[in-house]
């Protein structure tokens, strides 16, 4: 399974009580380890490079603090200068376990997957060790995350334990990306932009004495906003830029009933409540169906939207032979 050139990208800000520990902990399977130092206070990078003799450290500097994703995105592009087909994002800080590196790598390799992600959530027993409000938080930005992006098949947008195609890489506008803390979620929308495969990894949660720098009351406005702007944009592109369906009709006949049925009730209700009067059966009707019907409407899209998922991978979509398989056995 092992015969992909397979690269490692450690984001490094304040991490060095635990970025050594994670670098030996990395299997033999990975040819590359880049760690980006992001502008880190604590010299990172240096620390790495006078402290680590692992022959497949490659140190990266960014001059400006760029947040995880360009720290990332930074990674990626010295990975595929270099030859890498698969790129892995480990954190610094310990909390992801490197042995599961050939679990995320796998489904690249088998062509089944183009990205795949951590999901923290498939083990019930497990999940009892986070943090009841990142639980919850987690809950809310995974339905969001569905919205916006279109991948329902997924939850926990926010993990991130990732690896990623080199050709689905080369792809990404990296320049458009989120750089901090929505960089996962916006990823996310990116990556259906370009129709690619995203499958979840179980992986159990782990914390330690580290600090998440993730305030759920700063970001959950900011987030919101965002997730408003890629949802808007990824229905526009798939439903009306690249192709019509029956599900191009279905989602604005379907609000703008709605809005109609709520606005003229509401009105009647305002009316009646005025003059004293009861609003007639008649006109309860005609204030109902629309709003029946157009929920329907807006059902039925979301049961089409579900059923969209991409199934088919980007990378294989390209021309490009699954990695470590030959011809026939795609």
């Amino acid at each position: 399974m092992m015969s992909a050139k397979i690269a490692v990208v450690i984001p490094s800000y304040k991490v060095t009580k635990h970025i050594l520990g994670v670098i030996e902990s990395i299997g033999p399977e990975v040819g590359r380890v880049y760690v980006v130092d992001d502008c880190c206070p604590d010299a990172s990078g240096k620390f790495v490079q006078e402290n680590c003799s692992d022959p497949r450290v490659v140190v990266l500097r960014n001059e400006v603090n760029q947040g995880v994703g360009g720290a990332v995105m930074a990674g990626y592009r010295a990975a595929m200068a270099d030859g890498m087909d698969i790129m892995v994002k480990l954190d610094g800080d310990g909390q992801m376990d490197a042995r599961l590196i050939p679990d995320f790598v796998a489904p690249i390799m088998r062509g089944e997957a183009d990205y795949t992600k951590g999901n923290r959530f498939f083990n019930l027993e497990e999940i009892r060790a986070m943090p009841k409000v990142r639980l919850f938080g987690n809950a809310v930005l995974s339905f969001m995350t569905k919205l916006s992006s279109g991948y329902w098949n997924l939850f926990d947008p926010t993990n991130g334990y990732t690896a990623i195609h080199r050709e689905v890489a080369r792809h990404l506008p990296m320049e458009k990306i989120s750089t901090r803390f929505f960089f996962e979620t916006d990823l996310l929308f990116r990556l259906n932009t370009l129709r690619a495969v995203v499958v979840d990894v179980p992986m159990d949660a782990k914390y330690g004495d580290e600090v998440s720098n993730l305030k759920i009351g700063k970001i959950v406005g900011e987030f919101f906003v965002k997730h408003v702007r890629n949802f808007s944009k990824r229905i526009f592109y798939n439903y009306y830029l690249r192709d019509m369906s029956l599900a191009s009709i279905e989602l604005p006949l379907g609000c703008l009933l709605i809005l109609f049925g709520s606005l003229f009730g509401i009105y009647n209700w305002v009316e009646a409540a005025d003059v004293g009067s009861t609003t007639s059966a008649g006109t309860v009707m005609l204030s109902a169906l629309p709003i029946i019907i157009g929920l329907q409407l807006v059902l039925a899209f979301v049961g089409h939207d579900i059923s969209a998922v991409p199934s088919r991978p980007f990378h294989r979509v390209r021309g490009n032979s699954a990695l470590g398989l030959k011809d026939s056995e795609k």
